[in-house]
């Protein structure tokens, strides 16, 4: 198979990642049939993942890990999950990606793993002192389309 990642990107995003500070673990859900970019956004992924050892790729089924799909509120494929990971625990700070990370959307991707490899949202004080005065809970999606 034909890498989507030519040397130089790889090169250029390994020194991106030796900027990480914390270990950072996608969690990519897929499925078998009927899902347009699974195979690709996997391929993406898994060249991806050995560019650093605080990064570290899982692979689940939608269908076949439904469970766990449930629990992270994943219904759709190709999602991948950013999360934080100590040891063997992870923790979901719901940053998401649906579907295939490709063109300027990839640039997205790698802005996520670093955020959540820095554990700091880069917010300002302002902004965390409204957020935490906040009495129900907030869903903020970003939507984006392929030009």
């Amino acid at each position: 198979m034909e890498k989507l990642l030519n040397d130089d990107i790889l090169a250029q995003i390994r020194d991106v990642f030796q900027k990480m500070q914390h270990p950072v673990e996608l969690v990519l859900f897929v499925k078998q049939e009927r899902c347009e970019y699974c195979a690709e956004t996997r391929q993406l992924l898994e060249e991806l993942s050995p560019l650093s050892d605080l990064l570290s790729l899982k692979v689940y089924d939608l269908q076949a890990d439904a469970d766990l799909a449930g629990k992270f509120g994943v219904s759709d494929a190709p999602a991948i999950l950013v999360m934080a990971r100590e040891g063997e625990t992870l923790t979901d700070l719901g940053v998401r990606y649906m579907g295939i990370p490709s063109g300027h959307e990839f640039s997205t991707l790698i802005q996520a793993i670093m955020l959540v490899s820095a554990r700091d949202s880069g917010l300002s004080p302002e902004t965390r002192a409204y957020l935490k005065g906040l009495s129900s809970p907030l869903a903020l999606q970003v939507f984006v389309t392929p030009t």
